[in-house]
């Protein structure tokens, strides 16, 4: 490899909007994001739920089933 024409490689902090932050690998000190795995709606297992109503109420006002 040549010498000199890569970015340092350092410890970077990550801050997600939610707050969260974490530590990893890169080559700038901070990265900020939008949504992270505490807060997105796959890895806290709101998206299934979500899911889930959205057919059941389909399923209902197809059929015309009251919701109690």
């Amino acid at each position: 490899m040549k010498e000199g024409i890569h970015p340092k490689y350092q410890q970077a902090t990550v801050r997600c909007n939610c707050g969260n932050t974490f530590e990893t690998g890169s080559t700038k000190p901070e990265i900020h994001v939008e949504i992270c795995s505490a807060c997105h709606p796959f890895y806290t297992g709101q998206q299934k739920v979500t899911q889930a109503r959205g057919r059941i109420d389909k399923f209902n006002r197809k059929y015309g089933v009251e919701s109690k």
